[in-house]
């Protein structure tokens, strides 16, 4: 007989061999599912719909541990590949465990999007981190930032992206061109660059 709750942390395996892997679109959605799946319990009546919250936050918390003791096991080149994995990355993120500064993760964001951005004949980029607030410059379709629908639904898809990759931003502010500060992006190469030790240093 099946031990009580193994149900809800092993998956079924059919036959020998690794469980099958999934790609980005289908963690995505599996993650998608969750959060409905999550908001229905919440909103159920009765005594069980908060117990099934209470384990997955307990599962979550588990899980949380497990990842930290692998980092503990890893390089800073391994915890580097680990960390631009998307669904690590965002494991990271969801248990405060993520090695990279806000500002570096909300550069690999915008980046991620630039080329969907330019294919429509747009662009969009970095500006900076102020304090709790992502600054990006965006254009689209050639008519600026302030183009309707078009630019909205672009704007929508950069905030929602930076804050699931920086959660601890509060938001992010489309900054006009003509308020842009130089240089005019900041690219994701120079953010992974360390600074030059000073030399002559007192």
């Amino acid at each position: 007989m099946a031990e009580p709750g193994r149900a809800a942390v092993a998956a079924p395996r059919d036959g020998a061999g690794p469980a099958p892997r999934l790609d980005d679109g289908e963690v995505a959605a599996r993650i998608a599912r969750i959060d409905e799946l999550l908001e229905k319990v919440q909103i159920a009546p009765g005594p069980m719909a908060q117990t099934a919250v209470d384990a997955v936050r307990t599962l979550t918390e588990v899980y949380g541990e497990a990842l930290a003791r692998v980092l503990d096991h890893a390089d800073a080149a391994v915890a580097r590949r680990l960390a631009e994995d998307e669904l690590l990355g965002h494991l990271l993120v969801l248990h405060d465990l993520h090695p990279e500064p806000p500002e570096r993760r909300a550069a690999r964001a915008v980046e991620r999007l630039r080329p969907a951005v330019q294919e429509r004949g747009g662009d969009v980029a970095l500006d900076g981190v102020e304090g709790p607030v992502a600054r990006v410059r965006l254009r689209t379709g050639g008519c600026g930032s302030g183009c309707g629908s078009a630019s909205s639904g672009v704007e929508e898809a950069v905030r929602e992206a930076v804050l699931a990759a920086a959660p601890e931003l509060t938001a992010v502010e489309a900054v006009p061109e003509t308020q842009s500060r130089p240089p005019a992006f900041v690219p994701v190469d120079s953010l992974l660059r360390r600074p030059a030790q000073s030399q002559g240093a007192t």
